[in-house]
């Protein structure tokens, strides 16, 4: 009878027709051109685009000089395409400047590998917004536990007791008490986050502090905190609001203690003067925030006010 012949374990093609020099460069990443509609944004990338004054000089940079260093993508999960991990402004940049590629490096990341990345090459930026900041660290915290409980190849079944919220204080520079006070930003609705950003269109703003305190109110109840705020023009202090959540938590909390508690004259409350968005946007780009608005405002009445002086002078 004849002996089967014994299995031989070929070699494929490119081991066969390239050196092992060749061999060893095709692993690396390299720099290559996409098309950027073939680009989508990371999902939930918390981290908004806005058309604002660093933005329009980034955009003036890569119109004299193309971007200086390529974004990261990875393939896109369903197939067709890439996922922005890191790059979305330099991305919009390449838009506004009519451009249809952009210099790319294509890398293989599963979600929480991509989710860090993304994260790590943001939150360092100037001019990020306490809600944006609240919702990167929930993102890599996320990542960071789903991490933290996969085994390790090789690794010890003894555990360690590394809280995943301690190393990235670690990372970050800030306490583990101060990133869950960010955190909790991401529990608002999104008119009271729009406050605590400060790009609130009534001009309405809050502290981190009573921000902090607000976002264990029910979501029904923050809705009728606002517009209790847009009926009184007055946000609450920390001590309101931590009364607001004492009372949240013993189901005592109703719009009109809510009305009675923001109608409270404050300690060394000022007389303020409101204006409603929609009386003035008419007159200002799409692209200005509040802060922008209210500087140009306040630079016209000083104007108006030097004008005045001179004609009562005559």
């Amino acid at each position: 009878m004849t002996k089967p012949l014994p299995k031989i374990n070929t070699s494929s093609l490119d081991d066969l027709f390239t050196t092992e020099e060749q061999r060893q460069d095709a692993k690396l990443e390299k720099v290559i051109k996409i098309p950027i509609d073939e680009i989508a944004d990371f999902k939930k990338h918390p981290f908004n685009v806005r058309l604002d004054e660093e933005m329009e000089s980034l955009i003036k940079s890569v119109q004299e000089n193309g971007i200086l260093v390529p974004v990261l993508v990875r393939p896109n999960q369903k197939g067709n395409g890439y996922e922005m991990v890191s790059g979305h402004r330099r991305k919009f940049a390449m838009i506004q400047n009519g451009a249809t590629e952009i210099d790319a490096i294509v890398r293989d990341l599963d979600d929480d590998q991509a989710t860090i990345i993304m994260v790590d090459s943001n939150i360092q930026r100037e001019n990020i917004l306490p809600t944006e900041r609240g919702f990167a660290y929930r993102m890599k915290l996320d990542a960071m536990k789903r991490q933290a409980g996969r085994p390790l190849k090789n690794a010890s079944q003894v555990g360690t007791n590394i809280r995943s919220d301690q190393l990235l204080a670690d990372e970050i520079g800030e306490s583990r008490n101060q990133i869950q006070r960010y955190i909790r930003l991401t529990y608002l609705v999104k008119p009271l986050r729009d406050m605590v950003d400060g790009i609130s269109e009534d001009g309405f703003k809050i502290a981190l502090n009573p921000a902090y305190e607000l976002s264990f109110l029910k979501v029904d109840e923050q809705n009728e905190l606002v517009q209790c705020i847009q009926d009184t023009l007055a946000t609450p202090s920390l001590a309101q609001a931590q009364e607001l959540k004492r009372l949240s938590q013993k189901n005592e909390l109703d719009e009109d203690k809510m009305v009675d508690m923001l109608m409270d004259v404050k300690p060394n409350q000022k007389e303020k003067l409101s204006l409603k968005m929609e009386e003035i946007n008419k007159y200002f780009p799409k692209s200005y925030t509040p802060m922008q608005k209210k500087d140009i405002i306040i630079k016209l009445l000083g104007d108006w006010a030097k004008r005045k002086d001179k004609s009562m002078e005559r």
